[in-house]
């Protein structure tokens, strides 16, 4: 479907209209969003370089006697050294003097959207804030949009978290272009929807990202992948974590499939619809999932897969069955509860009320993971 036939975007003063007509009060909602938001946040990986380390690096660098011996590095170490700015910073060295003005363009960037935020409406650490203002996400937007267009790329690292992106349909997918033109290397794309509503289908242009090693994904809805061209791949996608993303089966075992160096796969907080995973790949070497609904693991053929590790299923789905076919480095397998999980390893199944006997045993590496 075209982006003008979609439906038009629900604004955050809309849902909050919404929320009242439904007899919900939006100032209770919002400390619910909050919570999933703050959880989901929390278990996206760090950024290569913080705000506070580069003010660190500054300080030390500067012994106070005004002389600049910062420029007089080689180009290489200050194209990292800018790389590792925040942007706002980053693209200010241009300003110092015709020494450093090309080395911003010429950085590999570390893009945080919310260092894009208004003064003052900026969080003091690494953590995109909780509670976004209509403007400020407005804001961040404009400021995103002149950023790739203005540097040439390539992108290291981007983190876009800072947006109401319902809202931003037509950018976000402009954005996504950009990025794979200009070779971003990782990605978390984050979305907010308010309330919880997540059916905003992401753009299918991350899937044109060749250089991507690492892809985050959260709030979003996954496209449907039938309709995608036959050579839709991530050949170098080495990273893939699914936060709260509302995927079909056929999807996953999509993904899968045309990710042929994959070796870790996350899930965290998947709601709808429930999970029969199937692990087909030569690549993976760890699966973890957290507080998601889980109907079915089966590890069909995975000659890599070290560790398997499946946390707190929500009562939605009370009972998880996990089947081990073909995992022959597997030596982690947890944290399995026997009164919501079946293990079966070969012929071998174990569940609530099994009796230990010689044909129940596992091979001892295997049993020692149990937890």
């Amino acid at each position: 479907m075209a982006l003008h036939d979609q439906a038009p975007p629900i604004t955050l003063d809309r849902a909050r209209s919404i929320a009242r007509i439904h007899g919900q009060d939006p100032q209770e909602l919002e400390p619910q969003f909050g919570f999933v938001l703050a959880h989901i946040h929390n278990a996206l990986p760090a950024p290569p370089a913080a705000a506070a380390a580069a003010a660190r690096l500054s300080a030390q660098l500067d012994p106070g006697d005004g002389i600049d011996r910062v420029s007089g590095l080689p180009d290489a170490l200050l194209r990292d050294i800018v790389s590792r700015l925040p942007v706002k910073d980053a693209a200010r060295t241009a300003a110092l003097s015709r020494r450093w003005r090309p080395l911003w363009r010429a950085a590999p960037l570390v893009l945080l959207d919310n260092h894009l935020l208004p003064d003052g409406a900026a969080p003091d650490d690494e953590i995109p804030n909780i509670y976004l203002e209509h403007a400020d996400s407005r804001a961040v937007a404009t400021a995103l949009s002149c950023v790739l267009d203005a540097h040439p790329g390539p992108f290291r690292w981007v983190r876009l978290a800072s947006c109401y992106m319902d809202e931003e349909r037509g950018q976000v997918a402009r954005w996504l272009q950009h990025l794979a033109v200009k070779g971003v290397q990782e990605l978390f794309l984050i979305n907010r929807p308010w309330p919880l509503a997540v059916d905003l289908p992401v753009p299918t242009a991350f899937f044109s990202m060749a250089a991507l090693t690492r892809l985050y994904l959260g709030f979003w809805k996954f496209p449907d992948t039938a309709g995608l061209p036959r050579g839709a791949a991530f050949p170098h996608l080495r990273e893939l974590g699914l936060c709260d993303v509302v995927i079909d089966n056929h999807d996953m075992d999509f993904v899968l499939a045309r990710s042929p160096v994959l070796e870790i796969l996350c899930f965290e907080s998947h709601m709808l619809p429930p999970l029969r995973l199937r692990l087909v790949s030569r690549s993976l070497r760890c699966v973890q999932m957290h507080a998601s609904n889980v109907e079915s693991i089966v590890v069909v053929d995975a000659p890599r897969l070290e560790r398997l590790f499946v946390r707190f299923v929500p009562i939605e789905v009370p009972w998880c069955r996990i089947k081990i076919v073909c995992a022959p480095a597997l030596r982690l397998l947890g944290r399995l509860d026997p009164a919501m999980h079946e293990l079966q390893v070969g012929n071998t199944t174990i569940k609530a009320g099994t009796v230990v006997n010689p044909r129940t045993m596992v091979p001892a590496q295997l049993s020692r993971s149990w937890m």
